[in-house]
């Protein structure tokens, strides 16, 4: 058995790559999806696929509407989404990423430090678990394929 994770959160450091390699040393087969993490092709996909927008607005409107779609097509598609809510950058799209996978009876982990305990409080009562740590949950994932 594999399973496919979708990783929402920031894409300005390295979690996902951190995430993946710990996964990796404890041999769980998992395939790792996600958002696009090259930002200027994230903000630009709508004027390189629909030509140029007439002004900012427009541009994220459509660059929005092309990413929303990939979105929700990989979400649907994982097995577990492991939302990750950091503490640098704002988490709008990790929290709309987490509510539509609660909304889609996805299996759902965060992960958000202990300060962030209180704004975060309603979704982790929604989520299956809440970690403090990209390790813990790794070894979350990796308890569903032991056989011990």
């Amino acid at each position: 058995m594999e399973l496919t994770v979708y990783l929402a959160g920031e894409i300005h450091s390295n979690w996902r790559q951190e995430l993946k390699e710990k996964a990796e040393v404890l041999g769980t087969p998992l395939n790792f999806v996600g958002p696009m993490e090259n930002h200027d092709r994230s903000d630009f996909i709508g004027e390189e696929i629909l030509g140029e927008q007439p002004n900012a607005i427009y541009r994220d409107e459509a660059a929005s509407k092309i990413n929303n779609l990939r979105t929700q097509i990989l979400i649907r598609k994982s097995d577990v989404v492991i939302a990750l809510f950091g503490e640098k950058y704002k988490q709008w799209n990790t929290a709309m990423d987490a509510s539509a996978a609660v909304a889609l009876d996805k299996p759902l982990i965060v992960i958000r430090p202990e300060n962030l305990h209180h704004p975060l409080k309603e979704l982790s009562n929604k989520a299956n678990v809440t970690v403090e740590t990209v390790d813990q949950a790794v070894k979350v994932l990796a308890y569903i394929f032991d056989e011990k």
